[in-house]
């Protein structure tokens, strides 16, 4: 649970130093690259992350990460 995110700020939110229009109005502390710093682990991983999110509700955060066999 959280302020979430808007629908238009999403599509950015694994871009350098982005920061939501949300997290600045409630003044929320951040550099904006821990989310690119998280997707490029995933992919280097083989993986993926993504983002579901809704305003006054919260975001959720799903990484995909493929199973090896050893």
């Amino acid at each position: 649970n959280g302020i979430g995110i808007n629908k238009k700020d999403l599509s950015h939110l694994f871009t350098k130093f982005y920061r939501s229009k949300n997290a600045k109005h409630f003044k929320i502390k951040g550099s904006g690259l821990g989310l690119v710093i998280s997707k490029k682990i995933a992919e280097m991983h083989g993986g993926d992350i993504k983002a579901k999110s809704q305003v006054g509700v919260g975001t959720k955060f799903i990484i995909e990460l493929p199973i090896k066999k050893c």
